[in-house]
C-alpha cells in the first residue's frame, strides 16, 4: 500500500480515519491513527465537553452555553496538545462541518492550534481558504458527494483564492451520520460509491491532480483495493475505528454498535436537514411517539437547526443526544454508525486494525 501526500504532508498509508463527533474521535483515537501511519482526524464538535467540560466557560444545566462554549477554543487546543503527546509531529487532521455555527472562527482556531489538515463537509466549503490565510502549510480537503459539488468548489476556490483542494473526500451513501443525499438517493444504484468514484476522478482532472479519498462503507483491505482500482488514491473510514480500545467514546457506546444488527441501522431525520444513519434505539422509539426528551436549545450548535426550530420538528436536540451517546447513556443517546456497523464484533487496538487494513484480515 503506497504512501500519499496531502498538500505538504505525507502519510505512510492512504487511510484517513473519519472525524466522528461528538467526541468519538478526539485525542486518543486520532493520535493513535496518526502514530500508526494514517491520518487521525479530530472532530471539532462539542469541544466544550472535553475533559468533563473543563474548557466551557458558561453553562446551563451542565451544558456548554452557546456556540462559543460548545465549540470551545481552549478545548480544541487541549485535544490537539494531548493528541501530539501520542503521535508527535505526525500529520493530524480536524473535521469541521460547514453547517456548524462559528465556522470561520473554528477554522482559524484549528490553524492556530496546529492542525495540519482541515477536512470540511456538511455543506459546500466554498469559502474555506478565506479563513486559513497566513497558514499556507495547512492542507484543505473538502468532502463532496458528487462531481458537481467538487466542480463548484474548485471553480469558486480558483476564482476567489487561486487554489484548488489539496485532496478531496468523496463520501458515498453508506457512511455513518449525515448524508449528502436524499433518502431516495441513498438506495439508488446510480448514487453508490462505485459509480461516483470515476465521475469525481474525471472532474479532478479538469483542475489538475490531487488525491481522491473514497468513503462510506469501506470496511477492509478488499474494499480499499477495490476503491483504488476504481480510481481512488486512498480511503476514509469511520465506523471501523469505533471498534478500537483507543476510540474516545464510552464503552457503552461501543456496546451499542457491537450489539447492532443490519436491520437496526437506519436512516433517520436530523435537525441538520440531511438524512443521517444511526442505530434505532429507545431514543428514536420515543421520538417516533413524540415522547422524547425536552428540547431546549442551549448550545446553538448548527445553523440549519435555527436555534432549536428544526429540533422541535424532528423531535430531538442533536447536540444533547450526541453527547449522551458519547457519555454512554444508552436510553437517550443518538448513536451514529455506517451501514456496516453491525459487522463490528470485537474491540482491538488501532495498531492491530491498521495492520489488518494494510495486510489483510488473516495476515
Amino acid at each position: 500500500m503506497n504512501s500519499i501526500k496531502i498538500g505538504k504532508h505525507e502519510l505512510k498509508y492512504p487511510i484517513f480515519q473519519g472525524g466522528m463527533g461528538l467526541g468519538i474521535s478526539w485525542d486518543r483515537l486520532a493520535g493513535n491513527v496518526s502514530l500508526n501511519g494514517g491520518l487521525g482526524i479530530v472532530s471539532s464538535v462539542g469541544t466544550g465537553y472535553y475533559e468533563n467540560r473543563a474548557y466551557s466557560k458558561k453553562e446551563i444545566n451542565q451544558k456548554p452555553l452557546g456556540s462559543e462554549n460548545f465549540y470551545s477554543t481552549e478545548g480544541l487546543h487541549a485535544i490537539l496538545k494531548n493528541a501530539r503527546k501520542i503521535c508527535g509531529d505526525a500529520p493530524l487532521g480536524i473535521n469541521i462541518m460547514c453547517a456548524c455555527n462559528d465556522y470561520s472562527r473554528m477554522v482559524k482556531d484549528a490553524c492556530e492550534a496546529g492542525f495540519n489538515v482541515i477536512i470540511s463537509g456538511a455543506g459546500l466549503p466554498t469559502n474555506l481558504p478565506e479563513f486559513t490565510q497566513g497558514f499556507d502549510d495547512v492542507a484543505l480537503v473538502p468532502i463532496v458527494s458528487s462531481a458537481k459539488a467538487l466542480k463548484i468548489i474548485c471553480k469558486r476556490w480558483l476564482q476567489r483564492y487561486n487554489r484548488v483542494p489539496d485532496a478531496v473526500v468523496l463520501e458515498g451513501p453508506l457512511s455513518g451520520g449525515h448524508q449528502g443525499f436524499t433518502y431516495e438517493q441513498c438506495f439508488d444504484p446510480e448514487y453508490q460509491l462505485e459509480k461516483l468514484i470515476p465521475q469525481v476522478k474525471a472532474e479532478i482532472a479538469n483542475f489538475g491532480d490531487f488525491p481522491l479519498l473514497a468513503a462510506g462503507g469501506i470496511w477492509d483491505k478488499h474494499d480499499i483495493d477495490k476503491a483504488i482500482s476504481l480510481g481512488a488514491d486512498g480511503v476514509q473510514m469511520g465506523t471501523r475505528f469505533i471498534g478500537t480500545y483507543e476510540c474516545d467514546a464510552a464503552p457503552e457506546f461501543k456496546e451499542v454498535i457491537l450489539n447492532s444488527t443490519k436491520d437496526s441501522i437506519k436512516l433517520i431525520k436530523s435537525p441538520v436537514g440531511y438524512p443521517a444513519r444511526g442505530v434505532q434505539t429507545r431514543l428514536l422509539d420515543l421520538v417516533d411517539k413524540r415522547e422524547g426528551p425536552k428540547i431546549q436549545c442551549i448550545s446553538n450548535c448548527v445553523s440549519p437547526c435555527e436555534r432549536g426550530k428544526e429540533a422541535k420538528v424532528v423531535g430531538y436536540c442533536i447536540a444533547d443526544r450526541l453527547y449522551d451517546a458519547y457519555a454512554g447513556r444508552k436510553d437517550l443517546g443518538l448513536f451514529f454508525t455506517g451501514a456496516n456497523g453491525y459487522r463490528l464484533n470485537e474491540i482491538i487496538s488501532v495498531k492491530e486494525l491498521m495492520e489488518k487494513l494494510i495486510n489483510g484480515e488473516d495476515s
